[in-house]
């Protein structure tokens, strides 16, 4: 038999691992140059904090520190590992929002980097924020261990690759015609890539650091994947019932892009039927760390019941 944290200590939980991943980003995209860096162009680094600080939830990174607390693993370690996926995630978001990709004008109820900017300094921030990334799980403060420290940066490389979220947007434009005929995606496949292999990392990433076993590794992968799904189900309910002010994000963009989405696969009922039963799995999925596990239980209901 579990708990269940209150919806107060849950977010008191997110609001603290936001502050200090803003904190640590922060001070990784301060102006202090590294050793074997020439210089940080002022213009460069304004933009990448613009498409990096001061916004979201910070949820991926608290996949990995709530995952990581499960075998103990040092804080601060696991924070630069959450930091790193930030950046991956930013940079994600910079680039899905330009032009040539989906020509957004507004992210989290502000113009968006290239809006800010221009075209070519959104596309350099992406691209720096993407290699400051593996930066960052190289570093010692990651793990002492640095058969760890490889094996995160090779997990985070195939999440955010070709086989992962980049793999994941390339089905999803080929999916709006753009290259041709209209290519009808694996709606499941393309979500599992564009936006599950990021929060599923999220999860093994602290299965990894904490050197978990095979079995909890893969407990915590499954947890990931019903994670991912669930996530992106209510993403697509709130595109079709969501309000534009609370998403600080134009409504109704999946369907004036002609993405295929859960929606239009399963219908609003059965997409909201899947939703519950993810919510299920994730619980099971968790099920041998016991009340240990229990943030992460209130990390999906989260997503489930989301409004933005």
């Amino acid at each position: 038999m579990t708990s269940t944290p209150s919806p107060q200590d849950f977010a008191h939980r997110l609001d603290r691992t936001a502050e200090a991943i803003e904190t640590l980003l922060g001070t990784i995209l301060s102006d202090t140059v590294l050793t074997n860096e020439i210089a940080r162009p002022r213009r460069l680094l304004e933009a990448m904090r613009y498409g990096s600080l001061n916004g979201g939830k910070r949820l991926r990174p608290f996949l990995v520190v709530e995952s990581a607390a499960l075998f103990d693993v040092a804080p601060a370690g696991a924070l630069l590992a959450g930091a790193a996926l930030e950046c991956i995630h930013c940079y994600s978001l910079i680039h899905d929002d330009l032009p040539a990709m989906d020509n957004s004008d507004l992210r989290r109820g502000r113009p968006t980097t290239h809006k800010a900017y221009d075209d070519a300094t959104a596309i350099l921030a992406g691209d720096a924020l993407l290699t400051i990334a593996f930066d960052l799980t190289t570093r010692d403060e990651v793990h002492p261990d640095a058969g760890v420290r490889l094996a995160l940066t090779q997990a985070l490389a195939r999440a955010s690759g070709i086989g992962g979220m980049a793999g994941g947007q390339m089905l999803d434009l080929a999916g709006e015609g753009r290259f041709g005929d209209r290519e009808p995606p694996d709606v499941a496949r393309l979500q599992q890539m564009k936006t599950g292999a990021l929060l599923r990392f999220g999860c093994q990433a602290g299965a990894i650091l904490g050197r978990a076993s095979t079995s909890d590794y893969q407990a915590l992968d499954d947890y990931g994947r019903a994670f991912g799904e669930a996530f992106q189900i209510a993403d697509d309910l709130l595109d079709v019932e969501g309000d534009a002010a609370a998403l600080g994000k134009p409504a109704g963009q999946d369907a004036a892009l002609g993405k295929a989405t859960f929606v239009t696969l399963l219908g609003l009922d059965g997409a909201k039927q899947r939703l519950r039963d993810l919510l299920t799995a994730a619980d099971q999925a968790l099920a041998p760390f016991g009340a240990r596990a229990d943030v992460l239980r209130a990390a999906a209901r989260f997503v489930a019941e989301r409004k933005n």
